[in-house]
Formats: structure tokens, sequence, C-alpha cells
């Protein structure tokens, strides 16, 4: 799905769940090649070689990412309650879906200290960036099934493109879509706590 297109229905979404005319949605998609700029300051230093792929400055925290076809990406459009309305414990939560994800596919995730995201070794395979629109998230986790070149262009959230790997480069061969995207929807299933009944996805 064109960024653009999945951006209008994520700012549709929130708007909905704001006024609970929906439930918490999780939105899983492709992208072809975008490039975003989060709310950190100097995030367009990070972009080096954009060539022909767009840039997109967009609501959420840190600095500039990129997405294309080798990623899915998970928007979780979720109402933050209680002790949910916590941002650094929603971010621990989306890392723990990309861990939980992991593990299932055979892999190792883990925590950086200091650091948003998942690492495989001393590597990032998932990144995140999230905003927060009258309590109910959006934007969302990049997690990268497929090498992809489209790294050189940027300076993945301030960091040395090198540093980014893939399922496919750390098992060595290459992954089905379709495996990730169930193994990660009931990792968010877990991890949230949804029983499947109050739980939609598209």
């Amino acid at each position: 799905m064109a960024y653009g297109e999945a951006l209008e229905r994520m700012h549709q979404a929130v708007a909905e769940r704001a006024a609970d005319r929906i439930a918490d949605t999780l939105q899983l998609v492709r992208h072809p090649p975008v490039i975003t700029l989060g709310r950190k300051r100097g995030a367009t230093e990070s972009v080096l070689v954009p060539r022909d792929i767009p840039v997109v400055a967009v609501e959420r925290g840190g600095d500039a990412t990129y997405h294309g076809p080798g990623q899915l990406v998970a928007y979780p459009i979720f109402k933050l309650g209680g002790a949910d309305r916590d941002l650094h414990r929603f971010l621990r939560r989306l890392e723990q879906t990309v861990i939980a994800a992991l593990d299932g596919l055979g892999v190792a995730g883990e925590r950086s200290p200091g650091l948003t995201g998942v690492w495989v070794g001393r590597r990032k395979i998932a990144s995140i960036g999230v905003a927060v629109r009258s309590w109910v998230s959006y934007h969302g986790v990049s997690l990268d099934v497929a090498p992809d070149p489209g790294f050189m262009a940027i300076r993945p959230c301030g960091m040395d493109s090198q540093i980014m790997t893939s399922l496919e480069e750390v098992l060595g061969r290459p992954v089905d879509f379709g495996q990730v995207r169930q193994a990660w929807l009931d990792a968010f299933c877990r991890v949230f706590d949804f029983d499947g009944g109050d739980f939609v996805c598209k």
C-alpha cells in the first residue's frame, strides 16, 4: 500500500477510535520505498542520498526511517487507558510483540538499553516510532523481513545504515511473509491480552 494511502487510513482510524466508533485496530502493511521523518530535531540530516525515494515528514517521534517492500509495518490504532497511559510502557509492549514473534520464528530478539527497537546481537531488526492523539496511538513498528538496499539512503534513527539486519539475513534463507505476519498477529494478541473478539485486523 502506498504510504500516503496508509497515512490517510491511519488518521481516519484514529478519529474513529477516539470516538469509540471502532475497536482497537491493527493495520499490517507493506509499502513501496519511502523515507519518513519524525519530529526529532535534525531528522533531515539523516537523509543521505534519497535519489527517487519520496521523503515524507510525519507526526511520530524519532528520526529518519525507511520503509520498503522487504518490511512488514504494524500500525496499532489502540486507545490507551488506565495503566496503559504510559508511553514508555506502550513502547516496551510493542518491542515485546516483535521479540515474541521472532521467538516463534526461531530468532532471539532483544532490547538494547537506552535505545528503542529490537535487535539481534548488535544489529537492529525492528524500528519503532509512535504518535498519540486523544490517547489513541498511531504510526508504529517496522520489522525487516528481507534485505533492502533502500536503507543506504539514510542513517536509520541517526545510526549507520549497516546496523540494520533482516530475518532473511539472520536465518540465511528466504522467509515467507505470511508466516511472519501470522506470528506477529499472534504475538500482538498475547502481549496486549486480546482474546480475538474485540480485535480488528485490516
